[in-house]
């Protein structure tokens, strides 16, 4: 894929600002709530298995996050954390309307669509993706 330069930098700013927030909300729920409070937190939110969900999204977000910033399997990690995003808009911000001061979904629908554009573009050619499976002829080319 010919990328220009601008492309370029609209991609890899787009991976560097979403990795960062993502690695921040799992840090924040493995240190700030800690894993047994963001467990009670999807509890009382009506997240179904929060004992099993709640760790699985603050790894997610955290390993997730940094794995978009260094442009790390970008196209699976950003797949899974739009996938994230969109349980959270449906299972618990969708019913408070759209503004986040209301605990509503614009956080959440921007974040996945934010995910959802590197899911379908790639990490970019600045990006580890791109060293490892960037050449044409490797059968993981869809990777980059």
């Amino acid at each position: 894929m010919n990328q220009s330069r601008l492309t370029t930098t609209a991609i890899t700013a787009l991976r560097i600002v979403l990795g960062f927030l993502f690695a921040a909300h799992g840090w924040q729920k493995f240190n700030e709530w800690t894993i047994a409070g963001t467990q009670a937190s999807f509890a009382k939110m009506g997240v179904p298995a929060a004992e099993i969900t709640a760790p699985a999204v603050a790894v997610l977000e955290l390993v997730g996050g940094i794995a978009l910033i260094l442009g790390i399997l970008t196209r699976v990690v950003a797949a899974l954390l739009a996938l994230n995003m969109l349980g959270a808009l449906f299972l618990v911000h969708a019913p408070a309307g759209v503004f986040a001061a209301n605990g509503g979904y614009e956080l959440v629908l921007l974040l996945a669509a934010g995910a959802f554009a590197l899911a379908l573009t790639g990490a970019g050619r600045a990006s580890v993706d791109r060293a490892l499976f960037g050449r044409s002829d490797s059968k993981l080319a869809v990777l980059a």
